[in-house]
């Protein structure tokens, strides 16, 4: 019998395939069982509600998509009264992605958010502006990214998944910082600011004019971060980016991902997860592999002399 079973921190997934927040909605549960994923991870939440950026939101490029949605939210009453109840309907963990523009925000809803037992673990989006930081992320400086994690720590003993943003000159040492902080794990990474232009109209194609790049052009790009990550901390890391099937995932946790979440394939596929769920099956019996453990981490180098 295969084991598919994966920890985060201390939370217990019974495979490693979940829905990349901003990915997933609950329409879905008419075309997947949810039932069947690692976890849920609903949009991210903000505190108050917000109406998002503006259109165009989404546009296609070369092997991907480029999307600009602001983090639309409902805010966080709307949360705890509907999305909350709404998931916990389902046999599987509830991941809350939490959004925030301060470090006492996060840690406001990080403890509100946290005191609901229905709630299994957080993902912190440090990807997010830091509006006391000149509108950098809070991931992209390392200090920062300490910072918010020590403080979500002193107001909640959920385990703690911080999201970390592709969009630095080096991914280890706001890894480093975020195991520093006490995070339970890593989330390698959000999506890659990027930009296209219609040249017929001379115009942005998304209305923010830029926006982030997902898809199968990224996965290259998140496979090597987290490859590094892997080098420099034992936090579990859930993998995202470019995850369009069952090789894709298993390539990510060879490099060192002990799950994936999967976002633009959903879009192309709302079936997806349980094509690459299957897929990843098919793979460990194809190669003798009883124990999903025994893929995490495991590419095998040549050293050069």
């Amino acid at each position: 019998m295969l084991n598919l079973q994966v920890k985060i921190g201390s939370l217990t997934l019974h495979n490693p395939v979940m829905p990349a927040s901003g990915a997933f909605g609950e329409d879905m549960d008419n075309l997947i069982d949810f039932n069947q994923l690692a976890a849920v991870v609903p949009k991210s939440i903000t505190k108050h509600p917000r109406k998002g950026n503006l259109t165009p939101r989404v546009c296609e490029v070369s092997a991907g998509m480029i999307n600009s949605i602001g983090i639309q939210s409902k805010g966080i009453d709307y949360y705890l009264s509907k999305t909350i109840p709404y998931y916990t309907r389902f046999d599987v963990p509830l991941i809350s992605s939490i959004s925030a523009y301060s470090i006492d925000e996060f840690a406001e809803m990080a403890e509100i958010i946290g005191k609901v037992d229905s709630v299994a673990a957080l993902e912190l989006n440090i990807s997010c502006p830091n509006l006391k930081g000149n509108g950098d992320a809070f991931g992209m400086n390392p200090e920062a990214t300490r910072k918010v994690l020590l403080r979500v720590l002193e107001v909640t003993d959920k385990p703690v998944i911080a999201k970390l943003t592709p969009n630095v000159t080096n991914i280890q040492e706001i890894a480093l910082a975020a195991e520093q902080g006490g995070a339970d794990g890593l989330n390698v990474a959000n999506t890659i600011l990027a930009m296209a232009i219609d040249i017929h109209t001379r115009k942005p194609k998304i209305g923010n004019i830029m926006g982030g790049l997902s898809g199968p052009a990224v996965k290259p790009i998140i496979v090597r971060m987290i490859y590094q990550v892997r080098q420099v901390t034992k936090l579990p890391i859930i993998g995202c980016g470019g995850v369009m099937n069952g090789e894709d995932a298993i390539e990510m946790m060879l490099a060192g991902a002990s799950a994936v979440q999967v976002g633009t394939a959903s879009f192309i596929k709302p079936t997806a997860m349980m094509d690459i769920l299957q897929e990843i099956k098919d793979y460990m019996i194809k190669y003798g592999i009883n124990n999903i453990n025994d893929l995490i981490g495991k590419i095998e180098t040549v050293n050069a002399d």
